[in-house]
């Protein structure tokens, strides 16, 4: 799915800023660059799996985009979210200030549907990787 989207992004001369939430705080990948194949090797040695400070990276994001709309008011800004929604408790969310996008990669058994809610609190589009998976066949 992010292959596909990186492509996207790159026949379309779109800036991309990544932001990864693994480990125990967010990491910047890119800042507003234009995309690119060197996308393609990164995306390669993406691990997933684990506790993850997504809601810190959600706040990362927020003040990002409300600086880069100060900045650039005329640049349309989206946000992709992908994430299983596994948190044990969250407060309230703010909704990003950009259109937004959240996929659901839960795929376990038994399926906890936290990240129907997280999309719900952000204001985003809610799709399941699953149903990208249809659209794209």
């Amino acid at each position: 799915m992010l292959a596909e989207f990186f492509d996207q992004a790159y026949r379309n001369r779109a800036r991309l800023t990544l932001l990864t939430a693994s480990g125990t705080a967010p990491r910047w990948q890119r800042h507003g660059l234009k995309a690119s194949a060197s996308l393609q090797p990164w995306l390669q040695e993406l691990g997933a799996g684990g506790g993850t400070p997504l809601l810190a990276a959600l706040e990362q994001a927020r003040q990002w985009l409300q600086e880069r709309q100060r900045r650039y008011p005329t640049q349309l800004q989206r946000c992709l979210i992908v994430t299983d929604g596994r948190l044990k408790t969250w407060d309230a969310l703010q909704p990003l200030p950009c259109q937004t996008l959240l996929v659901d990669i839960e795929s376990s058994p038994v399926r906890l549907g936290r990240a129907l809610l997280l999309a719900q609190q952000l204001h985003a589009d809610y799709r399941h990787v699953e149903t990208l998976a249809e659209i794209t066949r």
